[in-house]
């Protein structure tokens, strides 16, 4: 089912009359709910849109879809496995088929994911898959479910010195507004991308857009941003991001100052001084404490910028992707000249990058003006262990989201119980099985690397939202405690046989994947059990 049907808005009216509905109705099938849908139409309302799907098509956000007349997610829920598999080796199975690949004892540790789960919007019942399980002799509930997140972003973070742009600066997908940078990190340039203003705050197209971008960003796949002032990405989790066109190869090793505190005993007897230049803190060995301890004579080395502390400068240049992290081709750029009282011709000057992809070796002339010569061994060494301390350039994605609103009444009746379960650390929280750290604080705040969740774990709705998978674990007792539903409560084993309870845009299949090896397994350890 690859055609998808067109979203009507404004069904909730027909012919300037308010649809009205006597009393709360659960439906067990999706029905017409004005005389202009057609027979052989249904409503979906796995989210606010209320599609209209004909037989054979999906809906707007392609997950669910017209079956013979029934309203199924397309997708198939994803189990996770601790035995190593890939997805090829594991297709897809209709629940109550036997996977050839896992055997019934496999099958009972087996953990279900969000993946593809479906949703329970407006969530009026209980969550799609409630399943209990065993730990240790430990009987464990999970509770699971595809959350429909419109507070939600992505964290970025970009191991790189390049200057990608001003502070604040916005961040561009197709020409519209869809984050901003913000505060730096150590080695690492940040950007904050999606939020619910940028989602349903703007124009139409402002919103399309960013929910397009986030999606593609939580699947895993490559995004191309610009940002105002400063430069062209693109990014993409778990590699390298290319920077106006050049992919970058190395986080800093540290700052200036840093550097010199890590390689100074090795640069002793080598050289007269070394200058590591950096866009936060410029280091001049001889100035610097450790090469104050080392006994090092100074150098009488000028370095323009703002004197911080001995040894450390602020400012020497303006920020950019040359040496660095700055602006400067030439790093005798920020060299205002040596003091003829101290320096000697003959002195002999390295200076480096924090990353040691730029160096340059020079000796002081008769008129103290460094020329550059020949490299000695001993000093490229040292050059070639900055790049080798040097962690691999990468682009981490986080995913943020609020699990608020009537998500939680899909675990219980009373929702505050579960957030503070969550906070006293009785229940675990997952997303697609990978561990999510909970923000201190009001409400239930996420967050997870997309990289350590199932591939294509992220959804949209058109209204515009992203859907992401979610899970809550605890044990039994504490499920009981905070108004569970317990009727809806099912064993693994019921489950894999059957399917989901409620059938109504249920998944029809299911699929197991091996978890990724950096997850804690199972994944159904409450933090007190841990």
């Amino acid at each position: 089912m690859t055609e998808h049907t067109k979203v009507d808005f404004g069904a909730d009216s027909v012919d300037g009359e308010t649809a009205s509905t006597p009393g709360p109705t659960v439906l067990e099938k999706a029905a017409p709910r004005s005389e202009r849908m057609a027979s052989n139409k249904i409503e979906c309302n796995a989210c606010p849109v209320l599609c209209q799907i004909s037989e054979g098509r999906t809906g707007a956000c392609d997950r669910y879809a017209n079956a013979d007349g029934r309203l199924i997610r397309v997708d198939p829920v994803v189990f996770l496995s601790r035995a190593s598999s890939t997805a090829e080796a594991n297709p897809a199975i209709e629940f109550g088929a036997s996977s050839e690949a896992h055997d019934s004892a496999a099958e009972q540790a087996l953990f279900v994911t969000g993946v593809g789960a479906s949703s329970t919007y407006p969530d009026y019942k209980p969550a799609p898959f409630i399943v209990a399980s065993k730990l240790d002799d430990v009987d464990m509930i999970t509770v699971v479910t595809e959350g429909i997140f419109s507070y939600c972003s992505f964290k970025v973070k970009i191991d790189t010195d390049r200057f990608l742009g001003p502070e604040q600066s916005n961040v561009r997908c197709h020409g519209e507004i869809v984050g901003h940078v913000t505060t730096a990190e150590y080695g690492s340039q940040m950007l904050s991308l999606g939020g619910v203003h940028h989602l349903t705050g703007g124009s139409k197209k402002e919103g399309r857009v960013t929910c397009d971008m986030m999606l593609a960003l939580g699947n895993k796949e490559a995004v191309e941003l610009s940002i105002d002032g400063g430069a062209s990405l693109v990014i993409r989790a778990g590699a390298a991001p290319i920077v106006d066109g050049v992919e970058e190869q190395r986080m800093r090793v540290g700052c200036g100052s840093a550097t010199i505190g890590i390689f100074a005993k090795q640069w002793f007897g080598h050289a007269d001084e070394v200058v590591v230049v950096d866009d936060h803190i410029t280091g001049v060995l001889t100035e610097h404490q450790a090469g104050r301890c080392l006994g090092m004579t100074r150098s009488g080395v000028k370095i323009r910028g703002r004197k911080s502390t001995p040894g450390r400068y602020f400012q020497v240049a303006n920020p950019g992707t040359g040496w660095g992290g700055t602006d400067i081709q030439d790093p005798l750029a920020i060299v205002e000249g040596f003091d003829p009282a101290v320096a000697k011709p003959g002195m002999r000057l390295l200076m480096v990058s924090t990353t040691g992809e730029h160096a340059q070796w020079y000796e002081l002339d008769q008129d103290l003006v460094p020329r550059i010569t020949a490299m000695p061994d001993a000093v490229r060494h040292t050059v070639e262990r900055i790049g080798e301390n040097c962690e691999p350039s990468l682009a981490t994605v986080l995913f943020l989201g609020g699990a608020g609103g009537s998500l939680r009444a899909g675990a219980t009746e009373n929702p505050v119980l579960l957030t503070r379960a969550i906070k006293q650390k009785l229940v675990n929280v997952t997303c697609g099985g990978a561990p999510a750290y909970v923000w201190p604080g009001g409400g239930i705040t996420v967050m997870v690397d997309v990289s350590r969740m199932p591939d294509r774990s992220f959804g949209t709705v058109p209204t515009p939202a992203i859907v992401a998978p979610i899970e809550f674990t605890m044990t039994y007792d504490a499920y009981r405690d905070l108004g569970g539903h317990l009727d809806a409560v099912r064993s693994l084993e019921s489950v894999l046989a059957n399917g989901p309870e409620h059938t109504e845009g249920a998944p029809l299949a299911r699929r197991i994947l091996a978890r990724n090896p950096d997850n804690p397994w199972p994944p159904t350890m409450p933090p007190m059990l841990g």
